[in-house]
């Protein structure tokens, strides 16, 4: 839906085209998809992002329009989009979370009294639903803007974790873990997200991620981010999809050819792990989270010169969002941030928001979704 998409600044994108908003549109969304796929004679359709939401609930119309494509049973999918439903399925599935309960009412959610505390919306994407109240105070003012959440499940209260923020995501075939990878965050970039990661080797991780896909039976592509405590690992969040897979590439794990094979309706082969300690970075969500961080200018600009003389966290990291070797367009919204948070350190939010306003879909949306099954 945005004419300033970042899919426009490389050279490996041909075309784009226009759709509507998906956000609190996805069936309007999914409509001009389909005839982008029939007019263009498109050989594929795969989600990247929260897509994956109404491809799964309107199978029946991808199958009748004879779309190539691989999402899991919107059963399955539902078990997970929601935070709260999400918690009670890693239960089920026999993965340990950080203390947590689900609070379902107003005053359910005054009376919590253990601070610091993570309180998350039933839907949302990149850390928008997530909200960490210090006190009650901060809490009543998450509360308060949060009201309509407790007509649709109320909100998750997680107690914090201490220790890394593991990302593990995985390729299943009808259930069966076909690809897997993890990575550490080396450091947090803007909106919640890794601006600089490191390939670590967790068969715990591998073992949890083969459970919960063998548990709901899953098909197509999901993640799981979890602390890795001095106990081990506590998952904090299920995503439907691949997260970021270029790590996991530099580290010798296919995710994307597996997925491809899949939707062509073959059986992909087991892969084994990647390499451990493979580093890699996102420039452009390092500048911007530069300027979350500090709101100000001098650490943008440091955060460019560490990049361009490869010192610090960029020693021997390799850029996997916006790669300038033989695809200088890339250069463009990385430059374009820069500039603008030199200007202005606050532009961060533009950046930021505008982009999961794009591709996440809001609660009005996923009830659509739902009131559309049969």
């Amino acid at each position: 839906p945005d004419p300033i998409c970042l899919a426009r600044f490389t050279r490996r994108v041909r075309r784009v085209h226009r759709v509507p908003a998906y956000r609190a549109g996805p069936l309007p969304w999914l409509a001009a998809a389909l005839r982008v796929y029939r007019d263009a004679g498109m050989d594929l359709l795969l989600p990247t992002q929260e897509q994956v939401a109404v491809l799964a609930a309107r199978a029946d119309l991808l199958r009748a329009a004879g779309v190539r494509t691989v999402v899991p049973t919107f059963g399955a999918l539902a078990q997970v989009q929601d935070k709260i439903t999400a918690a009670g399925t890693l239960a089920a599935a026999g993965l340990r979370q950080p203390e947590h309960a689900v609070l379902r009412t107003p005053d359910e959610a005054a009376a919590w009294d253990r601070f610091p505390v993570f309180l998350k919306l039933p839907i949302g994407t990149a850390t928008t639903g997530v909200h960490r109240a210090g006190d009650a105070a901060e809490a009543a003012r998450v509360v308060s803007a949060a009201a309509d959440a407790f007509q649709h499940g109320g909100l998750l209260a997680q107690q914090p974790a201490a220790g890394p923020l593991v990302m593990a995501q995985g390729v299943f075939a009808a259930g069966e873990l076909v690809a897997c990878h993890a990575t550490l965050r080396v450091r947090e970039g803007a909106g919640g997200g890794s601006s600089h990661k490191r390939s670590v080797s967790l068969p715990a991780a591998r073992s949890d991620l083969a459970q919960l896909g063998r548990h709901l039976g899953w098909h197509g592509a999901l993640s799981a981010d979890a602390i890795l405590t001095g106990d081990g690992l506590r998952y904090i969040d299920i995503n439907p999809r691949l997260t970021e897979p270029a790590n996991a590439r530099r580290a010798g794990v296919d995710l994307v050819g597996p997925l491809l094979e899949l939707a062509r309706g073959g059986t992909p082969a087991a892969q084994p792990a990647g390499r451990d300690g493979v580093l890699t970075h996102q420039l452009l969500l390092a500048i911007l989270g530069a300027a979350q961080r500090t709101g100000r200018r001098g650490p943008v600009a440091l955060e460019l010169l560490a990049a361009v003389r490869r010192s610090g966290v960029y020693r021997g990291s390799i850029e996997e969002l916006t790669p300038l070797a033989g695809d200088p367009l890339a250069a463009v919204p990385v430059a374009m941030a820069t500039v603008a948070t030199l200007v202005q350190p606050a532009a961060w939010r533009w950046f930021v928001g505008g982009s999961v306003q794009n591709y996440s879909i809001s609660p009005d949306g996923w009830r659509q979704l739902v009131d559309s099954q049969p």
